[in-house]
């Protein structure tokens, strides 16, 4: 890893925080911690997934009851989840970092409380904090990041942090839920995410996001001139003097770039509700595994996922993220098809299984870095933010559907088919459509 550093200018050298050189140490401290938060989110998110079955046999509920609540929930992420993208332009990519991981451990440890359905519904609410969590990732790391080469590699290794939370929660839940129960296994998560906080109290501001401030501070104060040199300096777009809106990544240059980037976040993330965060009730439901062999085959399908955000990350670098995301989702989609189409036998069942966490999950790190890459400075968060709402949406949709078909009496696997596999593929359909990176401003996308 290289990592160039910008010299200071003016008469407070090395104090503006809009010209602190981003040092290796820097990129090293933001991406340990950014690593940690997202594992932290995901261990909460899938945790409550992988858990669900546990929690419906304690509360009474259906399959069909179950899956209507996790829908209810996720309604409630979404909601929560909108309000990202306006912390992140005016509050800074570090404290929205610090304010998302102080929701997660809310959402975490009081899911411990839940009394039944409508306690836990508002609960799991507010997990759209932490879940929002690799939007800071994708904001912030990509600012950092600018002049790092290999940059798409180092951003996989962070948001690799989605398998490993995964391999975690599902490990943990095998060793802890015969021990403290489904209860006290959330309040774990939610101490983790704590941690989280207090290590991102002690990391720098953006740059970017600090010199965003300053040209505006300086346009308020009549001086256009000095504006506009430190804007220029530090290669931001036009409008970045304005405070910024929903309305701003609506603009010509980026609407068909934001809906189609949109749609591909929905479209997979009904295979992702399907697959990752329901993944134990498929293969229960649908190919006969047991519960407990689940979580075991759950556990081995999130260390080949690792892998598969570490090869899509270096990948990306090589042929490009958007044409990486678009290849990785067809194919994951074909395999989950190959996978519940063919026989039951763990041979079988596990390795095609773990394929499609590869292709799903994996693309992953390339399209969040994708996103902060495409979208202007000033817009970054909210452009990266209104497409990832949209993937509680997607979740809602995935539950709804299943939900729907499996009261019509479909059988769990055609259901996942319908809801999943169709689904993948028709994400990567929609991001043929997004923007390229070459159409950026190119001091947006290159070292």
């Amino acid at each position: 890893m290289s990592v160039n550093t910008r010299p200071t200018t003016g008469a407070t050298q090395g104090v503006e925080p809009w010209n602190v050189p981003i040092t290796k140490a820097t990129v090293t401290k933001v991406s340990v911690v950014c690593f940690i938060a997202w594992v932290a989110s995901v261990y909460d998110y899938t945790l409550f997934g992988t858990l669900l079955p546990v929690i419906a046999e304690e509360f009474g509920w259906s399959t069909a009851e179950m899956a209507a609540i996790n829908t209810y929930a996720t309604i409630g992420v979404f909601v929560v989840s909108l309000a990202v993208g306006t912390i992140l332009d005016r509050l800074g990519r570090k404290r929205a970092l610090i304010l998302l991981m102080i929701g997660g451990a809310v959402a975490s440890g009081f899911t411990g409380l839940a009394a039944g359905a409508a306690s836990l519904v508002i609960i799991r609410a507010f997990s759209g904090f932490s879940m929002s969590e690799e939007v800071v990732n994708a904001v912030y790391l990509n600012e950092i990041y600018r002049n790092v080469k290999s940059r798409g590699l180092m951003y996989a290794l962070v948001q690799g942090g989605w398998p490993v939370g995964a391999l975690i929660s599902a490990g943990l839940s095998a060793l802890l839920l015969p021990v403290i129960g489904w209860r006290w296994s959330f309040v774990v998560a939610g101490v983790l995410s704590l941690v989280v906080v207090l290590m991102a109290s002690r990391l720098p501001e953006s740059p970017t996001f600090a010199a965003i401030q300053e040209v505006r501070r300086r346009q308020a104060a009549g001086d256009v001139v000095g504006a506009k040199a430190l804007a220029k300096e530090h290669d931001l777009e036009a409008g970045s003097e304005h405070k910024t809106g929903l309305i701003d990544v609506f603009t010509p240059a980026l609407r068909r770039h934001t809906t189609m980037l949109a749609l591909a976040w929905f479209a997979n993330w009904v295979g992702i509700q399907i697959f990752s965060v329901l993944g134990t009730t498929v293969l229960v439901e649908a190919k006969g595994v047991s519960f407990d062999n689940a979580l075991l085959i759950l556990v081995l399908a999130n260390a080949v996922g690792f892998a598969g955000y570490i090869f899509h990350g270096w990948i990306g670098d090589k042929i490009g993220r958007k044409n990486t995301v678009v290849i990785g989702w067809f194919a994951g989609g074909v395999i989950s098809l190959i996978m519940l189409l063919g026989p039951g036998e763990a041979w079988f069942t596990i390795p095609m299984y773990a394929l499609t966490l590869f292709f799903l999950t994996g693309p992953y790190a390339a399209l969040l870095y994708y996103m902060g890459e495409s979208f202007p400075a000033h817009v970054r968060g909210m452009g990266t933010n209104v497409a990832h709402v949209m993937a509680p949406i997607g979740g809602i949709t995935g539950s709804a559907l299943l939900a729907i078909l499996l009261g019509a009496g479909v059988s769990m696997g055609t259901a996942a088919i319908l809801t999943g596999s169709l689904f993948m593929i028709l994400s990567a359909l929609f991001m043929l459509g997004t923007r390229n990176p070459s159409t950026a401003k190119p001091a947006e996308v290159s070292a």
